[in-house]
């Protein structure tokens, strides 16, 4: 593969000459531009537009254009001149865990080569040691003009680089979000987790573009004297913005993913589920036990209140009898008396006789 610049990877102290690499390329169909009416096709030249002549690629230079509309002539030589450590240097100024770099940042991706025998060891040695670390390495180089931020990491036996965009370029996802506020229902969240859990996973290198091939195709066919490939049947077009059932939705894509993973294509009936109490309803069963609790205490109170009702009944009706025997004594005693006077009279007159 053809490099694109050469320069050095700063590691502390130790230097490692490189060349960067493209890691990617565009696979798209590219289209020209044509005139309809003949078919010729429709180019752009450069042209001055003080003398209105055209001009050749070697001409060309560049130029910064001041607020006034002024043109500052810069040249390869200013800018190589320019005092950036960057200029030549992939330097390295930390090392972070992967996670803490937003993918939104990701830009173009580069693979480093060692630039040399001389260059072999300390390349390894850079490469095992991000290795070791379960780390990537930020840094900072200028290319095509411009300083740029990148970060290392280590794809298969290379040290490759991705260029990030620097913070400020990341934009705030202001006014994205849905501003009408949306409850989203256990049972939907249910039949979204099914749906998750069906797809499962995929094995990334196994995806193409349907698009490119498509495209290519009906380019195949017009090329042949056809017309190109048969529109789609009606149907087969996505629903765009028109309003659906979620609900039904969710179901039939987990009954088609289903099926085309061989599967049994059932459904479980969400709505037969026991229902998951929401935030609204347990705090809703927490007031009414509150409110429960005091009246079961009274009831527990009473309880033994009741019981001991129970226990002084026998003593009340003891103390009954007792009163009643107390009136009772001064009969039985003047009974005792007359009967004793009696016997004593009845002795007398024996004794007399």
């Amino acid at each position: 593969m053809r490099s694109i610049w050469n320069g050095a990877i700063s590691f502390g102290l130790v230097s490692i000459p490189i060349k960067l690499v493209n890691a990617t390329e565009s696979r798209s169909v590219s289209f020209r531009q044509i005139h309809v009416e003949d078919g010729g096709r429709i180019r752009y030249r450069k042209v001055c537009e003080l003398d209105g002549e055209e001009i050749g690629q070697a001409e060309i230079g560049k130029a910064y254009e001041d607020a006034d509309g002024t043109m500052i002539p810069i040249t390869d030589e200013d800018l190589a001149a320019l005092p950036l450590p960057t200029a030549k240097t992939i330097e390295i100024v930390a090392f972070v865990p992967a996670g803490d770099i937003d993918p939104l940042q990701m830009d173009a991706a580069y693979y480093l080569s060692a630039n040399g025998v001389p260059a072999a060891k300390p390349y390894t040695l850079l490469r095992e040691a991000l290795k070791r670390s379960d780390k990537v390495a930020v840094a900072k180089y200028a290319l095509r003009g411009r300083e740029r931020l990148g970060m290392l990491r280590v794809v298969d036996d290379v040290i490759a680089m991705h260029g990030l965009l620097w913070p400020d370029e990341i934009r705030a996802p202001e006014g994205v979000a849905p501003e009408t506020p949306v409850t989203v229902r256990e049972a939907e969240l249910d039949l979204a987790d099914a749906l998750m859990a069906t797809l499962g996973e995929v094995d990334i290198t196994t995806l193409h573009d349907d698009y490119r091939e498509a495209v290519e195709e009906m380019i195949a066919a017009k090329a042949a004297g056809g017309e190109g490939v048969a529109p789609p049947e009606p149907g087969e077009e996505g629903t765009g913005g028109q309003v659906i059932d979620l609900m039904a939705a969710l179901e039939k894509s987990v009954r088609d993913a289903k099926e085309a993973r061989g599967e049994p294509a059932e459904v479980t009936d969400i709505k037969s589920r026991p229902a998951k109490r929401t935030g609204a309803k347990k705090a809703a069963a927490k007031r009414t036990a509150a409110k429960k609790a005091p009246a079961k205490e009274t009831a527990a109170k009473e309880a033994p209140a009741k019981g001991t009702a129970a226990k002084e009944a026998p003593a009340k009706g003891t103390a009954a009898k007792k009163s009643t025997a107390r009136k009772q004594q001064p009969a039985k005693k003047q009974a005792a008396k007359k009967q004793t006077a009696a016997a004593r009279k009845s002795a007398s007159g024996k004794r007399s006789a």
